[in-house]
């Protein structure tokens, strides 16, 4: 029989609710060599595009983690980089590739299941090495063969049963083709007697972005306590987003590490188009953004253009000088590393600056205090009363120009949202309102107003009314 499934792939009249947090949740681990499907079908138990997919094997490195609903049961599910056995010695690339199967090699032991993906089309060195690998977890392993959409492949795909399987699943990850025979396989060996169910808590969340080899991942893995992204001296080592999270002063962080934003000339491959790509769509998920600064090698122009997306969006900003262990210390050299954000970032003066060092752990304590306090202004909303009246003494104090061409009224002002902090000015003529004005405006909104370590958007409308008047009719 058919499992009737909610949009978001819940079975209806499951006994977990899809809107809840979850605590204790059974492991998932999707593992094998690269190039087998392991990302498309992360996605696809997902529902999402979560994981980047690409014919350029070994594309995943660090293992990615979500929490997918399967037939209504949900599981932590992890993707993770391919088990690769031919090295290029002495190369990055062959340090990277060992970085990453000891993340696999890891994570074998804390899955409480392991998904095995084969390919149909050949058995290679790669994965009889793997298979000798998982024997110690073989009472946890499901073996399914991917790419034998329509049958294809599948005598070849029978000798895969030689490594001594119980059993072998025949799926297609990209077409579909039996992945709800996997998802009832998977659902019938889990255990979800120990799943605790809550309400969501509420999340601070940052996105730490910065150019590649600044020390990303590496705060990231020290505000996760986890090793969850890679951490190396090689460009380009993060691709996908990994999220995390942590609590401290008794608030729920979620973080979001993402690849090194380059410029544009020099991102040429696919994979790291994508990876970009993603890294500046997670400022639309964040609540605060890092600009992490390497302290030894100091700004460019692509910090700039990184931080004015931040901006634009309304985020808090916290500009990290990680590395700061290798700088000289005192009072002095601070002074003139902060003086050189501020000339270049002129318009950005509300947004704090912390020294810190991700390796030792040094300022953290620091970081972390000074982004619970822009999360409580990202997320202040003023009465239109207090508004109007501090308004009223800003208009007094600077008036609109005199002059016929110019001259225009201020009626009013309301709060429009919060998170990103946006309000709405009422002028008599909009279209004369100069930027000048509008700046004064949003500085005094942020020292008298308690806005004074985010951005402050303002947004401008014509109105021949009052507040006063309005609110009477």
């Amino acid at each position: 029989m058919a499992i009737e499934k909610d949009i978001d792939g819940t079975e209806k009249n499951s006994p977990f609710d899809s809107t809840l947090e979850y605590d204790n949740l059974p492991q998932v681990v999707i593992v094998g060599r690269p190039n087998v499907g392991k990302s498309t079908l992360f996605n696809r138990l997902l529902h999402s595009r979560r994981s980047i997919t690409d014919p350029t094997p070994g594309v995943t490195r660090d293992p990615i983690e979500e929490t997918a609903f399967l037939n209504g049961y949900p599981v932590k599910l992890m993707d993770t980089g391919g088990f690769k056995l031919d090295r290029d010695i002495g190369t990055m690339e062959a340090v990277m590739d060992e970085l990453v199967v000891e993340q696999t090699l890891r994570a074998l032991k804390n899955a409480d299941l392991i998904l095995l993906l084969l390919d149909a089309s050949l058995i290679t060195g790669e994965d009889e090495e793997f298979i000798a690998l998982l024997r110690p977890y073989w009472h946890k392993v499901i073996a399914a063969v991917n790419k034998t959409e329509g049958g294809r492949l599948e005598e070849e795909a029978w000798n895969y049963m030689r490594f001594g399987f119980e059993s072998i699943l025949f799926i297609s990850a990209e077409h579909g083709d039996r992945i709800n025979d996997l998802i009832e396989t998977i659902v019938s060996r889990l255990d979800f007697s120990k799943v605790k169910q809550q309400e969501k808590p509420e999340f601070i969340r940052i996105a730490i972005v910065g150019k590649p080899n600044t020390g990303k991942s590496t705060l990231s893995n020290r505000l996760t306590h986890t090793e969850a992204s890679i951490v190396s001296d090689y460009a380009g080592t993060t691709r996908d987003v990994v999220e995390g999270s942590f609590e401290y002063g008794g608030r729920n962080f979620q973080v979001l590490d993402t690849a090194g934003i380059r410029r544009k000339a020099k991102v040429t491959a696919n994979v790291e188009y994508y990876s970009v790509n993603r890294a500046i769509k997670s400022l639309d998920k964040a609540d605060v953004v890092f600009i992490v600064i390497d302290a030894q090698e100091g700004l460019s122009e692509q910090d700039k253009k990184i931080t004015a997306l931040a901006h634009q969006r309304g985020r808090g900003i916290i500009f990290v000088l990680n590395k700061w262990d290798t700088q000289e210390q005192g009072r002095t050299a601070l002074h003139k590393a902060e003086q050189n954000i501020r000339i270049m970032f002129g318009h950005m003066s509300y947004a704090p600056i912390v020294a810190l060092s991700a390796l030792e752990g040094k300022g953290i304590k620091n970081l972390l205090n000074t982004t619970i306090e822009l999360y409580e202004q990202l997320t202040k909303k003023l009465e239109t009363g207090i508004l109007n009246t501090a308004l009223q003494d800003w208009v007094v104090a600077y008036p609109p120009p005199a002059s016929r061409s110019a001259h225009f009224k201020i009626r009013y002002m309301v709060q429009t949202s919060s998170n990103p902090v946006v309000f709405l000015l009422f002028a008599s003529r909009p279209e004369v309102v100069s930027e000048t004005y509008l700046a004064y405006l949003r500085n005094k909104i942020r020292s008298d107003l308690g806005f004074d370590k985010i951005p402050v958007l303002l947004e401008l409308k014509a109105s021949r009314k009052k507040w006063e008047e309005r609110e009477k009719s």
